[in-house]
């Protein structure tokens, strides 16, 4: 039998399932990837609200992502919930000791839909200067994007173009949380180069939008450690935006 491509997802775990881990997971069984996980924390949440975080041990964090590395020759990591400056640290050291080179895919989940904090500006500094360095691809959505320029996004392609220059990565500014029907996502290489992506906004529920973006980013990942998309990182882009613009 061939064998799957590994995915490593670092996260928190939700509760409800619709986000975070058990998203992850999801995506990657469905696109035909072996999904592993490394979590940052246990939430008590639903689609309206999270309640509690429980974090993990950071002895359990390291545990898990060296465990899971010494195992399996991980293609992808995608990242989401990272919770601190401490846990942001011990996956830098991991990743930096063991994926140096590797894909990775950055979701940067600051702010929960409630409009929580869930990054705060130390974390926000270590998450820039330990992680992005490595990082193949950022996919913050418009208000994430705000809290990495220090302002609101006015002009997308040339913020997405900015956020590029600052940090060294491809970036994909996600529009969902814009206005309109039809919404525009932009991504911008580290050669400078844009792609403008346009795809209807579906009448989605609150419990189908609820992790989205995780969904986005893990499809992202899935797809790259398949070698699926022969046009490079645009293509492998229009193809997850493609899979996730679909009802769940």
């Amino acid at each position: 039998m061939e064998q799957r491509p590994v995915c490593l997802s670092i996260g928190g775990s939700d509760s409800c399932g619709g986000a975070g881990i058990q998203a992850d997971l999801r995506v990657f069984s469905e696109l035909g990837v072996t999904g592993c996980s490394a979590i940052t924390a246990l939430t008590a949440q639903n689609p309206r609200q999270i309640t509690r975080i429980e974090p993990v041990s950071l002895a359990q964090l390291d545990a898990e992502l060296h465990t899971v590395f010494d195992y399996y020759d991980v293609a992808a990591v995608k990242t989401g919930m990272l919770l601190d400056a401490e846990h942001i640290a011990v996956v830098a050291a991991a990743l930096q000791q063991r994926h140096k080179q590797g894909t990775l895919i950055i979701d940067p989940v600051m702010l929960a839909s409630s409009g929580r904090r869930l990054l705060d500006a130390p974390a926000v500094e270590t998450l820039v200067k330990a992680l992005l360095p490595m990082t193949t691809l950022l996919t913050p959505n418009l208000d994430e994007a705000a809290v990495l320029l220090g302002r609101p996004v006015s002009d997308a392609r040339a913020d997405c173009r900015e956020l590029v220059q600052s940090f060294g990565c491809a970036v994909l500014l996600k529009g969902g949380h814009g206005a309109g029907e039809t919404l525009i996502d932009v991504l911008c290489e580290p050669d400078g180069n844009l792609t403008s992506i346009e795809h209807p906004r579906l009448a989605w529920s609150e419990s189908n939008s609820h992790g989205s973006g995780c969904r986005l980013a893990a499809a992202i990942a899935a797809i790259l450690a398949q070698n699926k998309a022969s046009n490079g990182l645009a293509d492998t882009v229009r193809k997850a935006v493609a899979i996730c613009s679909k009802p769940q």
